[in-house]
């Protein structure tokens, strides 16, 4: 597809870096051309210098004969006007707008259906949620929903003396392999695309897939807590804390958050009538133990800084072993590094929201076909995905026992969804018209479910 990307920030770069992966016709344009030529020299694309709310400036960067614009340079304001004027001069095209001021949460419908926007992408407030998740539900280190919240991709690592580790999944009792589907696992560099004959192994890293119920008993028939924190302790006051915040004191969990800006205090304590605000350093070690990090059943570090981040929650591990950890990291870079010494959860807002407009621009390629990407995850690092496919339409894949069908390697059909039934599909299962088929696989650019058969890529 031919996409015009505005902004060539954290988030636009990386729009940038994982939409030409999938063969993309892209061009950027940003006011920096340091930047640009940076960018477009990496990816080998089409930059254009200049502002983006520019009508003569699109007209550059192809807005007639583009697709898709995504607008996501640091003005909320600047980004619809993006959009308004792609519209205006390209009808047919679809847009998509990053917004994070908490003052439009509850306008985004609205500028949605005024604006015609196709997507309206606020980074910040997706990673609360994702957070959120994890909160609830401490024993997973990432957490996330598919099938409109019906399934969850659930991850985790088989600890000391698991009930797990030397068994082939196969030989897993009969509840845990009918209330679960173990879909991928990453065991030190290398990614896994399990059958019933892989054994697991301690220190694994497992995803797999359940609805909230079964992932419940999944944890406690291999004798892991489910219940949700009561409280957090949250380490930087920016606008994902105050997102955070928000969902956490809805649901009941008390929340604390430190930050060192006094301006911004006042400003959370005005916006967050329950929330225990302090004003102070929170990566200084007196200052969270004097908040009680030792008794904290979960912290959250939201700082700026990966480095900061990191080293907090080390020092938040040393002195609480017991507590949920949850770190934001802007470089993905560190992930081996912070899985490697199991700090818990790490969070990047970008990769979420690459996440979620890969589905979105692949649902588009195929919206004439006959099945379309609902629901895209990077999982285990990005080296693999699961995709969710709605079946609209007959094809070589539907009616056919999955046993018969001659699927890829590396590649598992994870879930069916059926109406309301959610099934963990064996070689006697088909897919039909209508049903919702999760797909895990290590192969890039699935776009439609007939992609999984060997002779079809």
């Amino acid at each position: 597809m031919n996409i015009i990307i505005v902004g060539c920030g954290k988030v636009g770069a990386t729009l940038v870096m994982t939409l030409s992966k999938e063969n993309n016709n892209i061009s950027v344009i940003d006011t920096d051309p340091d930047v640009v030529d940076q960018i477009a020299g990496v990816a080998d694309i089409i930059g254009v210098v200049g502002n983006g709310a520019s009508l003569n400036v699109q007209k550059e960067a192809g807005i007639k004969q583009a697709e898709v614009l995504i607008a996501t340079t640091e003005s909320d304001e600047v980004n619809m006007l993006c959009c308004l004027i792609a519209k205006k001069s390209n009808k047919d095209i679809k847009t998509i707008v990053r917004v994070r001021n908490p003052i439009y949460l509850d306008e985004v419908s609205f500028f949605r259906e005024e604006l015609g926007l196709t997507m309206v992408i606020n980074p910040e407030r997706a990673a609360a949620r994702e957070i959120a998740r994890i909160l609830r539900f401490p024993s997973a280190m990432k957490i996330d929903t598919l099938s409109g919240g019906r399934v969850d991709l659930l991850k985790f690592r088989i600890g000391e003396k698991s009930p797990l580790s030397g068994k082939k999944i196969m030989e897993l009792s009969q509840d845990i392999r009918n209330s679960v589907q173990i879909c991928a696992i990453e065991r030190g560099d290398d990614v896994i695309i399990p059958n019933g004959s892989t054994v697991l192994n301690e220190g694994d890293r497992i995803s797999f897939i359940a609805s909230p119920l079964n992932a419940t008993r999944f944890f406690n028939a291999i004798h892991i807590e489910t219940d949700a924190v009561k409280d957090t302790m949250i380490i930087g006051g920016g606008k994902l804390a105050f997102y955070l915040a928000k969902i956490l004191l809805d649901t009941g969990i008390a929340v604390k958050i430190i930050d060192r800006d006094r301006n911004r205090c006042m400003e959370l304590e005005e916006a967050l009538g329950n929330a225990v605000i302090i004003n102070g350093d929170g990566t200084d070690e007196n200052v969270v133990l004097e908040e009680g990090l030792e008794t904290a059943q979960s912290l959250v570090a939201l700082t700026n800084i990966d480095e900061e981040n990191i080293l907090l929650s080390l020092y938040a591990k040393k002195h609480n072993k017991k507590a949920k950890i949850v770190t934001k990291v802007n470089r993905m870079m560190f992930d081996s590094i912070v899985e490697e010494i199991d700090i818990g959860t790490i969070v990047h807002t970008r990769s979420i929201v690459a996440d979620n407009v890969t589905a979105t621009v692949r649902a588009m390629q195929n919206s004439k076909g006959r099945s379309q990407v609902e629901t895209l995850v990077n999982i285990l690092d990005g080296k693999a995905e699961a995709l969710e496919f709605v079946i609209r339409e007959k094809s070589e894949v539907t009616d056919v026992p999955l046993h018969e069908l001659k699927l890829r390697d590396n590649l598992v059909v994870a879930c069916i969804r059926r109406r309301n039934n959610i099934m963990y599909p064996r070689g006697g299962n088909t897919i039909c018209v209508g049903d919702r088929v999760v797909i895990v696989t290590s192969h890039q650019g699935l776009n439609d479910i007939t992609d999984i058969l060997k002779d079809r890529r």
